[in-house]
């Protein structure tokens, strides 16, 4: 859309120029207008400031050349020494202000705009005329900049809905990111009233990066569904964590099993990992590689038992953990518990156990989240079938963001 309204531009440029009788210069008008078609409305807006500001100081500053040049011009025997003086003093001006108006990004603007001045139409007939039609010229292309730029083709955007979307393999490409189109369409939907949350088995840190530009605006579901999680504010709203009278049995049970454990606790919205020593070269290079993010902080040593346990992680040989997995599942409190086993994708042969509370899952949180919202409508998006309103394909980057999109804003109006 963005291609498209740029090229409407143009045209409307052309048109308003012919209107005014070819008076001014329809390239300045086009330059400004593409200026302020960017792929959200709050930076066409900022750059139409932007432009302005700048337009305006070099316009005023190449008045003042066209009142001092010529009379300057006509008292010396090579008027070219005045020229090069005059423009370079006010040259300097132009830089300096825009430094004080505190529009230091308006200044290659104030310079183009004072140069075409001086430059090139101190010898007009009536110069003061082209420093006028300039700034309008500039002003006709913000305007139809931003006009176009705000032109929605969506009559009725759903903005009861709470869209929610898995991340790795949903959201998120085979490279671990969001692909640049995603990340556009997200951002411009939000801006607009999107309501749009995550839910993933990730920790907030491991969501820092991938979602590093995204504008989230709503707590994302973490952990698992054991943790309501605040992006902008780097705050937990919500955490579910294991009972604390099963804690110490559990714990003692885990350090007999000889397996690496990894216990994570939340104090004061800080996520604390205890973890056990260990020669198993695969788990020390997990720490050394997941320690370096400064949203994660590893302690070495016994897990205080009065500290509240949102999750407790193993990673081992794949046979051991089974076996362990299947001690635990026979265990009398196992069944107040919720103990997830997988194989692991970046260690052969390895597999995780994850043991939360049976009351920590993506459905409690995100009924949660519909209440501190008011939202009651969802629309859910995952990859594994029966378990989503809408199945994606794995690895399918842009599906998820595509049908937000055709969901939210619709192309015609719809009744309620």
């Amino acid at each position: 859309m963005r291609i498209i309204k740029s090229a409407i531009a143009m045209a409307i440029c052309y048109l308003i120029n012919m209107l005014r009788g070819d008076a001014g210069i329809v390239f300045y008008s086009q330059l400004a207008a593409l200026w302020c078609i960017q792929m959200y409305r709050s930076n066409s807006i900022k750059n139409a400031i932007q432009r302005t500001i700048g337009t305006a100081v070099g316009a005023i500053y190449g008045l003042i050349y066209l009142l001092i040049y010529p009379e300057l011009a006509m008292k010396v025997d090579k008027p070219i020494v005045v020229e090069i003086t005059l423009v370079t003093i006010l040259l300097l001006l132009v830089l300096y202000t825009t430094v004080v108006v505190n529009k230091k990004q308006a200044s290659y603007f104030s310079c183009v705009v004072f140069l075409s001045i001086a430059v090139n139409h101190v010898g007009d007939v009536v110069p003061y005329l082209f420093v006028w039609n300039r700034f309008l010229d500039t002003m006709i292309g913000i305007a139809i900049g931003i006009a176009i730029n705000n032109v929605r083709i969506c009559f009725n955007p759903d903005r009861e809905t709470l869209f929610v979307s898995g991340l790795d393999d949903t959201l998120l490409g085979s490279d671990e990111l969001l692909s640049p189109f995603s990340k556009v369409e997200l951002n411009r939907m939000i801006d607009s009233g999107l309501k749009f949350t995550i839910s993933t088995t990730r920790t907030p840190a491991s969501l820092i990066e991938p979602m590093r530009d995204v504008r989230l605006n709503l707590p994302l579901i973490v952990m698992d569904g054991a943790a309501l999680f605040d992006l902008k504010k780097n705050r937990y709203l919500h955490t579910v964590s294991i009972p604390s009278d099963l804690v110490e049995s559990l714990y003692e049970t885990i350090c007999e099993s000889g397996i690496c454990w990894y216990a994570n606790v939340i104090i004061d919205d800080v996520l604390i990992i205890y973890y056990g020593d260990t020669d198993d070269e695969i788990n020390n290079s997990l720490v050394k590689t997941l320690k370096v993010s400064p949203y994660r902080n590893y302690l070495k040593r016994a897990l205080p038992l009065d500290e509240p346990v949102i999750y407790f992680m193993l990673l081992d040989k794949s046979e051991k953990i089974n076996e362990f997995s299947d001690k635990l599942n026979h265990m009398s409190y196992a069944e107040r518990l919720r103990i997830n086993t997988y194989k692991s994708d970046d260690y052969e042969g390895y597999s995780y156990i994850k043991i939360y509370s049976r009351n920590a899952n993506k459905s409690y949180m995100l009924d949660y989240l519909k209440q501190t919202t008011g939202l009651s409508k969802t629309v859910t998006f995952g990859t594994i079938e029966g378990q989503y309103d809408v199945l994606v394909q794995e690895d399918n980057a842009n599906e998820v963001v595509r049908r937000v999109r055709k969901m939210y804003e619709p192309f015609i109006m719809r009744k309620k």
